[in-house]
């Protein structure tokens, strides 16, 4: 499961930062989800490796413009690039309404079938390795966070001792890699607990913007691998946050703090933080690092990997002069 950041200012873009989203990429299964898109996105995937074919989920949080006026656009040149599967699109009611204005009175016609779900609290998505779910947050307009859920996998195979037993390698082993009790033709029962080592836990991550604090997000990352939160002002501006419903760099920590999260990823910087003046982005880090450590500032173009057990940080594309 790789993350990678390809938006990161809130409100407006700078030169160094565009406005939300980023892109979880599925390796496994080529395929990439897009967490909301706001304008521009499109070209900040053209700068980056993310394939725009490969795009198969969008999730929005909520209808403001810095997270979905790229959209339509993006929906747009999916088309051109050959994306031959369909596109579930998530997010609050009413986007739906939106996309349907955008693409009659633009006279836009898609090549291929998009279908758009109104997001609910809950499970709003599963397969047989996924699980995603969206939460309430606190915001001015309806606005949810998402958690994605990787399912458990059974532990490693033994197969050296699935041959010792007399186990016939084919389709016995993939019963009993899945767990499952099987029956051998001497009529012996083995058991594929007997053969696996301990499960693998699913990777989880957590993405919630834009939100003040809130019991709903700290519910929603309760003990993931990494959360993504919104760290819209510094603590010294927590009026700002207060009257706009956003989140203080503190507030996302403390956030982070309750839910038990391994790492906290802050994003959704105003631009108010620009280097010279005279709060700057490196004192939101301070502040929130005095909360809860592990955590560190997203930049446009960063990936990071999310693995078993620990988190790795990949090289990201190109530099920025803001880059924490």
């Amino acid at each position: 499961m790789q993350i990678t950041f390809l938006g990161t200012s809130s409100g407006v873009p700078t030169r160094s930062r565009n406005v939300s989203s980023l892109a979880v990429r599925l390796p496994q299964r080529s395929e990439v989800w897009l967490f909301d898109c706001g304008e521009g996105t499109q070209h900040q995937i053209l700068s980056s490796d993310i394939k725009i074919s490969q795009i198969s989920r969008i999730f929005i949080t909520h209808l403001h413009g810095d997270h979905i006026f790229g959209l339509m656009g993006l929906l747009a040149s999916c088309g051109l690039a050959g994306n031959a599967s369909r596109i579930d699109i998530y997010g609050p009611a009413g986007l739906n309404d939106y996309l349907a204005a955008c693409s009659r009175y633009s006279q836009t016609h898609f090549s291929y079938p998009i279908k758009v779900h109104q997001s609910r609290p809950g499970v709003v998505y599963e397969d047989d390795e996924f699980i995603v779910k969206c939460g309430r947050l606190e915001h001015r307009v309806t606005a949810y966070g998402y958690r994605v859920e990787e399912k458990d996998r059974p532990g490693r195979f033994n197969v050296e001792k699935a041959a010792a037993l007399g186990i016939p390698s084919g389709p016995l082993y993939g019963q009993l890699k899945r767990g499952e009790t099987v029956t051998l033709s001497d009529g012996r029962q083995i058991s594929g607990q007997e053969l696996c080592g301990p499960t693998e836990p699913g990777r989880k991550m957590a993405y919630c913007t834009d939100t003040i604090f809130c019991e709903g997000a700290v519910q929603l990352a309760q003990d993931v691998d990494v959360l993504i939160h919104e760290a819209t002002f510094s603590h010294q501006d927590a009026q700002l946050a207060i009257d706009r419903l956003h989140s203080t760099s503190t507030m996302a920590a403390q956030v982070a703090l309750a839910a038990g999260v391994k790492h906290l990823i802050m994003t959704h910087f105003s631009p108010r933080y620009a280097p010279g003046n005279d709060i700057q982005l490196e004192d939101l880090r301070q502040e929130a690092q005095a909360i809860f450590p592990n955590t560190e500032m997203a930049y446009d173009f960063w990936t990071y990997e999310v693995e078993r057990h620990r988190s790795t940080e990949l090289e990201s594309v190109g530099t920025r002069s803001d880059r924490p």
